[in-house]
């Protein structure tokens, strides 16, 4: 039997409420560390953009200039996967135990739709007092506040 669409949302608000809080179970949940992940990601872009210089001066030597352009495009692109994956493992490093401030939750690992309300989660404090369940039980209250009561 499948959930309903307010037990989806409740689920959703659950997961990015636990991966915020302990970004290290949840990576242990998925079987795989960030710092890990953010490692493989940053050396594939590394690949690729070798093989952009290729492309780059192979369309050079050979005198077709849409080939350099099509390894420039490459370059640029894994250059920045690259740079995004370094970043990730510097804020997979900078969480050292499970008590630390919460990554986003789209660093966290799991894969939940944020419906645009990242930039309203980080703002907010995280030092407020309160067990998790008190904390999930206020969100809920609020966001139901906040959609006149649906």
């Amino acid at each position: 039997m499948p959930l309903s669409e307010e037990e989806l949302r409740l689920l959703e608000q659950m997961e990015r409420a636990l991966s915020e809080e302990d970004p290290k179970f949840v990576s242990t949940l998925r079987g795989t560390s960030l710092r890990r992940a953010a490692r493989r990601r940053a050396v594939l872009a590394g690949a690729v953009f070798v093989l952009g210089v290729v492309l780059l001066m192979t369309g050079a030597v050979i005198n077709i200039w849409p080939i350099g352009i099509a390894g420039f495009v490459v370059m640029l692109g894994s250059a920045t996967l690259g740079l995004n994956a370094l970043r990730g493992q510097a804020q997979a490093a900078a969480v050292p135990s499970p008590e630390a401030a919460g990554q986003p939750a789209g660093h966290s690992g799991f894969t939940v739709i944020d419906g645009g309300r990242r930039g309203k989660m980080r703002s907010r404090s995280r030092g407020s007092s309160g067990s998790f369940m008190e904390r999930v039980e206020e969100r809920w209250r609020r966001r139901r506040e906040e959609n006149g009561g649906f």
